[in-house]
């Protein structure tokens, strides 16, 4: 039992994990529930997202196993370690498992995610820290517990929650591209990601149009705050938006998803001038092409973000918990621990109906 400074709740010694073992294969298994050591909090996981820079490690191998992934965590604080004030057994918590130094070349420059600190992984299961929300508890450590765990109101759900860390780094990106109310974005793409970009564009008073190659999320992309939608296999996605904006083409253009040619595409939509953003291109393995003429002539700025900011880290957990966001429209399944496998190959090979997939470490099977 790891040693507290109030009453803990129950931990048992061993718990289920999701564990990787390379071949871009993942297995539940019986192993030790982690122990925490000072300034350090334990968390019963009760929900964690499935996210697409996980699922991209374990298809494609990217870490060395064994690792347990999942990183859009939510749960309840199940221990707190000597000299934690902060939280207390019983909180509801969502934890970040990336947080900067702040004091460093790169935090001084607000460039969060290349601080050495960020990236080193602050939360774990167990082996090598790597997010651990597939699982039934994880270990928070220190810098994490300190400047990296927001309270869940009562009355939200574990599920909602979950949606915080992805929603940071969309509005990360929103900041930085910095919309305004009189331009034409287009986001392509409309998985759970390109739906929070619309969701937070149309809060800017931008028009927004979207695209996606399944009905079903065009029509979510129109109740989260889209313009226009469009199908880029059927229709003149570039030739539309030009139609729109006198002959020009988009101010701004979101790629958030990540086939080919879709950067390709992405110049056509855009106008001379225009900015656009790499937000799913996060693989090394990954490669993009693209004009010379379209960036240089075309006096275009091509960009990435990545990740989440400390500084949004409340304003974040204030859209998803506040309800001016319809986040709830992005859940389409939950499933117990036992069924992360088809978890997984549902992700990867997404129905019409499916969007965030949300684990519930909690529960084994249906039943429970």
């Amino acid at each position: 039992m790891p040693t507290v400074d109030s009453e803990p709740i129950a931990v048992p010694a061993t718990m289920h994990a999701a564990v990787y073992r390379g071949q871009s294969t993942v297995g539940v298994e019986e192993i030790p529930t982690p122990e925490i050591g000072p300034g350090e909090i334990l968390i019963r996981v009760e929900a964690c997202g499935i996210c697409h820079t996980d699922l991209k490690k374990i298809e494609h191998n990217l870490l060395a196993p064994p690792r347990i992934y999942g990183h859009e965590t939510a749960g309840v604080v199940a221990a707190v370690g000597s000299g934690v004030t902060k939280y207390r057994p019983g909180d509801r918590v969502v934890a970040f498992h990336h947080i900067p130094c702040l004091d460093c070349f790169y935090c001084r420059r607000k460039l969060f995610a290349q601080c050495p600190v960020y990236k080193k992984v602050g939360i774990t299961a167990g082996f090598e820290p790597a997010g651990g929300g597939f699982a039934q508890y994880v270990r928070v450590m220190d810098w994490i517990a300190d400047r990296g765990v927001e309270r869940i109101p009562d009355g939200i759900s574990f599920e909602r929650a979950t949606l915080v860390e992805p929603l940071n780094t969309c509005l990360k990106a929103v900041v930085q591209c910095d919309p305004q109310p009189d331009e034409f974005v287009a986001i392509l793409g409309q998985g759970p990601i390109g739906l929070m970009f619309t969701m937070l564009v149309h809060r800017t008073g931008a028009r927004v149009g979207a695209t996606d190659a399944i009905a079903e999320r065009l029509a979510v992309a129109t109740r989260c705050g889209a313009d226009f939608t469009w199908n880029p296999r059927q229709a003149d996605v570039a030739g539309e938006i030009k139609r729109l904006t006198q002959g020009r083409g988009a101010d701004l253009v979101i790629v958030a998803a990540s086939v080919p040619g879709i950067v390709d595409q992405a110049m056509a939509c855009s106008r001379p001038g225009a900015r656009v953003l790499l937000f799913a291109q996060t693989s090394a393995t990954e490669r993009i092409e693209a004009s010379g003429a379209d960036i240089c002539v075309g006096e275009r700025t091509l960009f990435g973000c990545y990740s989440a900011s400390v500084e949004l880290q409340n304003a974040s957990a204030s859209l998803v918990f506040g309800g001016e966001l319809p986040v709830e429209e992005l859940i389409s399944h939950r499933l117990p621990l036992g069924d992360i496998g088809s978890g997984i190959d549902l992700a990867l090979h997404p129905g019409p109906k499916s969007l965030k997939i949300i684990v519930q470490p909690q529960r084994w099977s249906h039943s429970e």
